[in-house]
């Protein structure tokens, strides 16, 4: 005798699947869309101008995977940008021959380095405690590139030489150079959405939400946010590296304890904790600075910059992005 079939249950499965489907379908198009904006952005928007936004996007996409998937508060951040942008620049402008591929590798390699020695003194403070250690030893390292001989002091380092990647293409021109930016900031972006969507990201949220329960249950912890900050410390190098060769320069501003401040700002008012958030916020305070500088309200920046960010709190809890993200899931699901 045949079984009845259950056709509320089977339609519920179904139902999930088409859900997931199209809920897939509709971030396919959207990332693709971001990807085509990326590409002809360049032939509307003057290229060096993009090319800041993605070196800083970068950079504030590496803190938000401290600050926003660890639960650590970092102020010591410029240190590694600063390592990875004097280390590539001393290397490219001091050996003409070589690529600046290699340069960057270089200059990220160091501050993978740094970030490591960082997290191995201060990983085992939480709250003020560990963003207090890390701007102190900022603040070691800015002193130490303000008297370091090859830094070039308060004047900078100069004359770093965009050369040609792989001794092939050269990257003298804006536009082929900002291909390669957009490239790198793609590769750096696309290593924090494997790391936050995988298991070792599910390990980091739980150790944000109840790190007492995550060791509960044998997760070295502190192993856990090590590996977290050196990887967010070799981004951030990155980042650091792609600019100097950008701007064809290091400077001492990207060391300095500001610049820590800077790249808070930009994960907070973007959405702290959302993949995007630090792309829209970088966008927005580089873009803000830009327009502002060349206003009556050129020596107010800072305090400009600092009342949005105030409005934008008391606004938006969540930053930009992260209030996008509940209007889209109140609306869609």
């Amino acid at each position: 005798m045949s079984q009845p079939i259950d056709t509320a249950a089977g339609a519920l499965p179904s139902a999930v699947a088409a859900r997931r489907r199209r809920e897939r379908l509709r971030h396919g198009a959207f990332y693709l869309a971001l990807l085509a904006l990326g590409l002809v952005a360049p032939l509307f928007v003057y290229p060096v101008f993009l090319m800041k936004i993605l070196c800083f996007a970068l950079f504030a996409c590496a803190f938000n995977l401290l600050l926003g998937y660890v639960g650590l508060l970092s102020f010591g951040h410029a240190a590694f940008l600063a390592t990875g942008g004097y280390v590539t620049g001393y290397l490219l402008a001091s050996h003409p021959g070589l690529t600046p591929e290699l340069g960057i590798l270089a200059g990220t390699l160091a501050a993978t380095v740094l970030g490591a020695l960082f997290g191995v003194l201060s990983i085992r403070r939480q709250g003020i405690y560990f963003a207090m250690v890390t701007l102190a030893l900022a603040q070691l390292v800015f002193f130490g590139y303000l008297q370091a001989p090859f830094t070039g002091g308060e004047d900078g380092l100069h004359g770093v030489a965009r050369g040609e990647l792989f001794g092939v293409i050269s990257l003298r021109g804006n536009l082929s150079m900002y291909y390669f930016v957009f490239g790198v900031f793609l590769l750096g972006f696309l290593l924090i959405w494997r790391t936050v969507h995988s298991p070792f990201g599910q390990v980091l949220k739980a150790i944000r939400e109840n790190e007492p329960r995550a060791v509960s249950l044998g997760y070295n912890a502190d192993a856990y946010k090590l590996v977290a900050f050196v990887i967010s410390a070799a981004l951030a190098g990155l980042a650091g590296a792609t600019k100097t060769l950008v701007f064809q320069l290091a400077s001492l501003t990207d060391a300095h304890w500001h610049m820590s401040g800077e790249v808070i700002l930009m994960t907070l008012l973007g959405g702290v904790g959302t993949l995007f958030g630090p792309l829209v916020g970088a966008s927005l305070v580089v873009s803000l600075q830009h327009m502002l500088a060349q206003s009556p309200l050129g020596n107010w920046v800072d305090v400009v910059l600092g009342a949005i960010f105030v409005l934008c709190v008391l606004s938006f809890r969540s930053g930009i992005v992260g209030e996008a993200v509940k209007l889209y899931r109140k609306n869609f699901k």
